[in-house]
């Protein structure tokens, strides 16, 4: 595909880079009405989405990049220049602790500015997906978290032929693999849809944000299943993999989610009905 998106004079300008700079400006976008919609402050919520999600990726860069420097220490000591392509490498370690990182600052901005944990769930569910969409465009034209090989000569497939993929991305070259990276995007365009018709209408508090977790955990799990697991954590001789395993957790989080809020919805309609006889009664 297409690693580099253009130059500017001795300047790389990496598909990667301006793909994930989208992805933040989209999600920024919607944030804002998400903000609204999800129960934050009428005035103050837009401005936390905002913050919330501008923290969240910086955290994220700065762990990834932090981390590869770390592992490759020595060599940057004997070679200094190699620091201008730390940018440009991507790995599915550094993905994972990029989003713990990013949302541990979530965390801790919501906790600092006392902001209930569910309704952040709630208003930045949508967000985070349409920023994943945009993310996985930049990683098929990257070469990034690249799909298995193609058995079916007639299936839709993709085939990288620049050395930049192999470099930053680790992609092969000249073999058609599955464009898994639409496959993702696709879905959670969907996704992102489905939250948004379900955030405008009538809902409780974490009932996006459980629904946001169902649905992406089923995301990562089937397309998971297109990609190559090299790096990726093989577990269970090959059954599953690590982002699989994390995908499940997210799926039984969402779950619990769900049912724990209509569990208590139920038992308080009873109580009220009661407490409102009463009243009457007396």
């Amino acid at each position: 595909m297409h690693p580099i998106l253009f130059h500017l004079g001795p300047l790389i300008v990496p598909s990667y880079g301006v793909a994930v700079a989208l992805a933040v400006l989209a999600a920024l976008a919607l944030a804002q009405w998400t903000a609204r919609r999800g129960g934050l402050d009428e005035s103050a919520g837009p401005r936390h989405a905002w913050n919330m999600i501008v923290l969240a990726v910086f955290a994220a860069i700065a762990i990834e990049r932090l981390l590869l420097i770390g592992m490759n220490l020595s060599d940057l000591r004997h070679h200094p220049q190699w620091l201008l392509a730390i940018a440009m490498v991507h790995h599915p370690l550094l993905a994972g602790v990029g989003i713990a990182g990013g949302a541990i600052a979530i965390v801790a901005y919501a906790r600092w500015a006392k902001l209930p944990l569910l309704v952040v769930s709630d208003c930045l569910a949508a967000p985070l997906c349409l920023g994943y969409a945009f993310e996985q465009c930049g990683a098929l034209l990257a070469g990034s978290d690249f799909g298995r090989e193609v058995g079916n000569p007639g299936t839709w497939q993709v085939t990288y032929v620049s050395r930049f993929a192999a470099l930053w991305s680790g992609a092969p070259l000249g073999e058609p693999v599955y464009p898994v990276q639409i496959y993702a995007a696709a879905g959670a365009l969907i996704l992102t849809a489905v939250l948004c018709l379900y955030l405008a209408r009538s809902h409780r508090r974490g009932d996006i944000g459980g629904a946001w977790l169902m649905g992406f955990g089923i995301l990562i799990f089937v397309t998971e299943g297109y990609r190559d697991w090299e790096g990726r954590g093989v577990l269970l001789s090959g059954v599953l993999d690590t982002p699989q395993v994390v995908a499940l957790v997210f799926l039984l989080l969402g779950a619990a989610l769900l049912l724990n809020w209509r569990h208590i919805s139920a038992s308080k309609a009873p109580a009220e009905a009661g407490t409102k006889t009463a009243q009457n009664g007396s």
